[in-house]
């Protein structure tokens, strides 16, 4: 997959209005004016040139909305939780089907800074249920981020916390959990300043219990901690269940199966040992021969 004019928009969310993660994921906090929080951002970009390795010939393109929080899984692997994916009504059946992606339909109109040349600005809209517009440029002074936030180090620190990233995890409809691993090189960033109108639709596009009906309870979504923008960024990605751990206590009862074939293998052992014996009782010299000593293994 090819991914072309990607725009990154990074918040920082309270732990408290956030929903559990799925086992075994745990979120990655961060500590800031006395509380602890988690980062959570919007990707705006065009997949283009989707190639499936079964049908090397098919390919599809769409802008897709993508928005994630940031955990850690069981490896210690930091790694992304996607609560959404947005993209045109005609992919997200597909998606949800053949992916077990969160997927939903929206309208998307995505502007292609690599082809526009200049330093904007450019829009994004997003319309579900609500409208979200974005209108970004680039400026080199937006460097020294956050503007609102924990810090995570210089400029390139921050990207690569947000980039590299190479697990993603999702539950469709309460299902089981997929897990997506993804590789994919270094790629070029463009430093953006960013405005947005409509954040009261995030709290619902994210799933947060936390943040209902966000603008009749006075709240306020956060302001943005950094924005920047990647002309392209080629992917290769695999789609599987994720792993599920199982703890197993001491003495927990083997499957009939399991007993069968160990009580076989304890009878055969226990003839054995008592061919060896009569040998041994049956030998006339009887000295200089050593002792068979029989342990068990706790």
């Amino acid at each position: 997959m090819m991914v072309r004019d990607c725009l990154y928009l990074n918040w920082a969310l309270p732990l408290e209005i956030l929903p559990a993660p799925p086992a075994p994921l745990r979120y990655q906090l961060h500590a800031w004016e006395g509380r602890d929080w988690v980062f959570a951002s919007a990707l705006l970009f065009h997949q283009d040139a989707i190639r499936f390795s079964a049908l090397p010939l098919f390919q599809v393109s769409f802008p897709q909305l993508n928005l994630r929080l940031h955990v850690v899984d069981a490896d210690g692997v930091p790694s992304v939780l996607f609560r959404r994916m947005l993209m045109p009504g005609w992919m997200a059946p597909g998606v949800r089907l053949m992916g077990h992606q969160p997927a939903s339909s929206a309208r998307l109109r995505f502007p292609r800074p690599s082809v526009d040349l200049g330093d904007g600005p450019w829009r994004w809209r997003v319309e579900r249920g609500g409208a979200l517009d974005i209108r970004a440029w680039r400026d080199g002074s937006a460097i020294p981020s956050p503007i609102t936030g924990p810090r995570l180090g210089s400029w390139e620190e921050t990207v690569r916390y947000f980039q590299i990233r190479p697990r993603g995890y999702a539950e469709n409809n309460g299902g089981p959990a997929r897990r997506v691993e993804m590789k994919r090189p270094a790629a070029q960033v463009w430093p953006l300043r960013a405005e947005i109108d409509g954040e009261a639709c995030l709290p619902q596009w994210f799933r947060l219990p936390g943040l209902p009906g966000l603008p009749a309870k006075g709240l306020q979504w956060p302001a943005l901690h950094s924005a920047w923008l990647c002309p392209e960024v080629p992917f290769v990605f695999d789609l599987a269940p994720a792993p599920r751990e199982m703890t197993m206590s001491r003495g927990m009862p083997q499957p009939a199966a399991g007993r069968v074939v160990e009580a076989w293998r304890t009878k055969a052992a226990l003839r054995s040992l008592r061919t060896m014996r009569t040998s041994c009782e049956d030998d006339s010299s009887g000295e200089g021969r050593p002792g068979l000593v029989l342990a068990s293994a706790a």
